[in-house]
């Protein structure tokens, strides 16, 4: 009765401590403009199998999909027993599945071995590639600190996850051996694939009272486990676990390179075309008219997609790795902009909390965590957009931070700046008259 209280009084607390952290990421994701993404379902479903549930993009690098892959089906299939787990924590019983599945039991549990002795393969290999190795993706100025620790951490309690079922599976086998496990199961072992050799190889000389404690250990320790694991991801990249599935359903399905127009911008244009349109006209009665606001200084100004992107961003750095601007030494990081645009959402979000929704802390996006250098030299050619592994858009935040610029501050860099006067007075971006542009012909 003790065990099923303080169990029970665990996963309230796992359960409750949870919703509330994803009710604050929803929030702080609604603090972005509206975005209609309800067209082409069939598509955006079919998007999300295929790049979410079937990890089609990150098949792009073979080896290092395999690997994510073992990790990922062992989470998913994982759930089967963590389902067995709860059921038993809440109503004190042991295997409670076992007599009623019989031999499908065995393969279920069977299958789950095999495939955490590959994910603990995945797991040390994952961590020597970022520790160990010096792939360069890895190393750079954002990955330093926190981040890169946050990367670990997973890894770490992966480890212990699995140690924790092996230990309580393994235990359990050679208590069965013994006649001495409390599991309603028919037979005299379970069979389970790893377990049935490994289980007797380690805990075969020990007493039933020993073998009792690890059982006991494993099993809590996998529950500990999973409830850490869970409430720790929303303040970790590992977010993106769950989130990878709504964001690749709304995923922009327009051709890449396909720029979105400011509807503010759209309707001025629509205006000088119309000849009934008066820019004088006083505004209707008990109509409001906002001052237009072009492009975005701050996390409040970009979509709501655009901030989904932000928690979604598994942080792995395919596309900076991508990026010619980053390759070629510009301080640009498709990568950081999102993790910039995490950090100062996460603190609006925390500020409004506090504060209340008008509190202005004298902080933006741009400027106090993304520089212009950064936005203006992206070349838009849309690689980090391809690469990601979840559907990102980096580059539609870029786009709105420089039309802000251009369009509220104007400022724009001296080349351009040139660049422009001269499609302006001569059509072309260079310096001489449209007269002269055959010139060439008479070259010899």
């Amino acid at each position: 009765m003790v065990s099923i209280i303080v169990f029970t009084i665990l996963f309230l607390f796992t359960i409750i401590f949870f919703g509330w952290n994803v009710l604050k990421v929803r929030k702080n994701i609604l603090l972005g403009k509206d975005l209609n993404r309800s067209d082409n379902k069939a598509k955006r479903i079919k998007t999300m199998l295929l790049v979410a549930f079937g990890q089609k993009k990150m098949f792009q690098n073979i080896l290092p999909a395999v690997f994510h892959f073992f990790i990922y089906a062992a989470f998913v299939i994982t759930s089967v027993e963590l389902l067995e787990i709860v059921v038993d924590g809440l109503f004190g019983s042991h295997r409670y599945f076992a007599h009623t599945l019989g031999g499908v039991y065995v393969f279920i549990v069977s299958t789950i071995e095999i495939l955490s002795v590959l994910a603990f393969i995945a797991t040390l290999v994952f961590l020597a590639r970022r520790n160990l190795l010096k792939i360069p993706r890895f190393h750079m100025d954002e990955m330093t600190g926190w981040p890169k620790l946050d990367g670990n951490i997973i890894l770490y309690l992966e480890i212990l996850l699995i140690v924790c079922i092996f230990t309580m599976n393994g235990a359990d086998e050679v208590l069965l051996n013994k006649g001495s496990s409390h599991a309603d199961v028919e037979g005299a072992t379970f069979g389970f694939a790893v377990t049935s050799y490994l289980g007797p190889l380690i805990f075969g000389g020990f007493d039933v009272q020993t073998l009792e404690i690890f059982e006991r250990i494993g099993w809590w320790g996998h529950i500990v486990m999973v409830f850490s694991f869970l409430n720790y991801l929303p303040y970790s990249k590992h977010f993106h676990i769950l989130l990878a599935f709504p964001n690749t359903y709304y995923s922009n399905l327009n051709e890449k390179g396909q720029l979105s127009n400011l509807s503010n911008v759209k309707k001025e244009v629509e205006n000088m075309f119309d000849p009934n349109f008066d820019p004088y006209a006083a505004p209707a009665e008990g109509e409001v008219v906002d001052p237009e606001k072009f492009g975005a200084k701050d996390v409040q100004d970009l979509t709501w997609k655009n901030l989904m992107d932000a928690y979604t961003c598994t942080e792995c750095g395919r596309c900076s790795s991508a990026c010619p601007a980053n390759q070629t030494g510009k301080k640009l990081s498709p990568r950081k902009i999102m993790m910039d645009t995490r950090d100062r959402l996460v603190e609006v979000g925390n500020n409004r909390r506090k504060h209340g929704d008008d509190y202005d802390d004298g902080k933006s996006l741009l400027g106090d965590f993304i520089t212009q250098e950064e936005i203006w030299a992206c070349t838009s050619c849309n690689a980090c957009v391809q690469e990601c592994p979840v559907n990102i858009d980096p580059l539609s935040i870029i786009i709105d931070l420089r039309r802000y610029l251009v369009m509220e501050e104007s400022k724009v860099p001296g080349e351009l700046a040139t660049m422009l006067t001269n499609i302006e007075n001569n059509g072309a971006p260079w310096q001489f008259s449209p007269s002269d542009r055959a010139n060439w012909i008479n070259e010899e």
